[in-house]
Order: structure tokens, then sequence, then C-alpha cells
């Protein structure tokens, strides 16, 4: 649902990939190499991952709320079986489209939209007062130049968006792998709380939810436009 709410990018000229695989089942935001030993058989236990440990490793082991997903374990073949199929073709779309970018710019950007339960903000440090809707994190720093994670909160913020940085959530593997601003590859990782337009219990899209893709939309038209002024995303 969050590839909807982003569904406007290539109207704009911005690239838009989404996944095309259930999270439950395979979870493009892990390294391949996050296999969890409680529930592939035959993975040993290499070093302390807490994703892993926590069940939420590549092939999740559990749903967000802590409930298993399977009976007992599956094979390892049929876990490299879906990281084959899913995980590698994702990334390797995705790092082509970084870099032909880069090429073509100078600098690459790549926005990496989510979705977070609204209980997830339950500890978020509050924004003069208000508990934030949006949360970007570029790894405090690490994953975006600046200039960027600047000009991209002022567009969420120019859309109406409380907006906080890098808590509860700073940033995954995608950002950590493909943020490298040294080497003109950004990365931020949008969450957005799903109280903005979905309803949590049905699952299904809340009356608002039309127009939290109105705004969203004119974030990305705002980003886009920033992009074609260099002044403003020029590297500091």
């Amino acid at each position: 649902m969050v590839d909807e709410l982003f569904g406007a990018a290539p109207d704009f000229g911005a690239p838009l990939i989404s996944g095309t695989v259930p999270r439950a089942y395979l979870d493009l935001n892990r390294a391949p190499d996050e296999l969890d030993p409680a529930l592939i058989e035959g993975v040993r236990s290499s070093g302390v991952n807490q994703r892993v440990l926590a069940g939420l490793g590549v092939v999740p082991r559990v749903v967000a709320e802590g409930a298993p997903i399977y009976n007992g374990k599956i094979r390892l073949t049929e876990a490299r079986d879906r990281i084959t199929q899913y995980h590698t073709p994702f990334h390797m779309k995705l790092e082509r489209l970084l870099h032909r970018a880069r090429e073509s710019f100078g600098n690459a950007l790549l926005i990496d939209c989510h979705s977070m339960p609204t209980e997830a903000l339950r500890a978020a440090p509050k924004i003069n007062g208000a508990i934030p809707q949006i949360v970007l994190g570029d790894r405090f720093g690490a994953s975006a130049d600046r200039t960027f994670i600047v000009e991209v909160q002022a567009a969420f913020e120019r859309a109406g968006f409380i907006v906080a940085r890098n808590a509860p959530f700073a940033g995954g593997y995608i950002t950590q792998r493909y943020g490298k601003p040294a080497q003109g590859l950004n990365a931020i990782q949008v969450e957005i709380d799903r109280g903005l337009y979905l309803d949590q219990k049905t699952i299904e899209p809340s009356p608002a939810f039309d127009e939290i893709k109105r705004l969203l939309t004119r974030v990305i038209e705002d980003l886009v436009t920033a992009s074609r002024e260099p002044q403003k995303f020029a590297a500091e």
C-alpha cells in the first residue's frame, strides 16, 4: 500500500521500484546472509545480530507482534530459493538505478519508503510536544549528505507533516548498503505512521488515504523540483 501512496513518482520523472513479495515471506530490507538458525535448518549462529535474534531476519520467524509465522523449521534450500527469486533481482535493479542516476547527475538520492505501526511511536521523542508522523533515517548522517536530509525533511514539513529524524528508526539494511555519500550515493529511509492512512485493525485504507496520497505527491513534486535547482542539492 505504501507503493500506492508514492505512486505518482514516475509522473515527475523519478523512478519507482516496489517490492512484490510480502515482508513476512522475505524481507528485502535485510542482508541476504541474515539467516535465522532458529527457523532455518542447517544454519549456524554467527555472532550477535539483534534483528535475527528477534526473529526478524531475511526470512522472518515472527510477525511484528511476536507471533510465530511457522510451526517448525524450513529448509535452507527454500530460504535460498526465496533470496534468489526475489531479493537478488530487486537489489540488482535498485543498484543499477542508483548508479545510472549518479552517472547522469553526479549524485543519486534513494528514498526508501516504509510504514510503521502507530504504537511504535509511543516512545519516540516528541516534536514541539507532538508525536511525529514521519521518521526520516539517515543513520545519523552516515547514509546521506546533510544537504539531502535537510531538504527532504523540509519537503515533508511544507506538506504539513510532523517530522523526526533517526528515532525510533535510523535506517536499515538498504540505507546502510546504498548510502555512501562520499561516493555520490545518498539513502534516506522514510517511515510513515500507518494510522495516517490505514485502519490498522482491518488493514483497509482509511477515509484519509486519498488526502495523505495527495500530500505525499506534493512532497515528491517538491523534491523533484528541488533536484533541478543545483543550489539546493549542492553538496556541502
